[in-house]
């Protein structure tokens, strides 16, 4: 699954470990999600869109699917 989560997080000025430390979850998590290493749960993923004040669907992008 692709993601736009380094470009939402850069915009707001969040670093890694701040948005990891929002979501409770590792700076290693964020990095691997954002490198496309590690699909987040369906809850974090939520987690992550709230933070970055950003709808879901616009944040992760299913492979083969165009964006508009």
């Amino acid at each position: 699954m692709q993601n736009h989560i380094k470009k939402f997080r850069e915009q707001k000025d969040i670093s890694q470990g701040k948005l990891a430390d929002l979501c409770n979850v590792s700076r290693q998590t964020i990095n691997a999600i954002e490198n496309n290493k590690y699909d987040p749960s369906l809850q974090l993923a939520f987690d992550i869109a709230k933070h970055l004040g950003v709808r879901i669907d616009k944040l992760f992008l299913h492979e083969g699917i165009e964006e508009e």
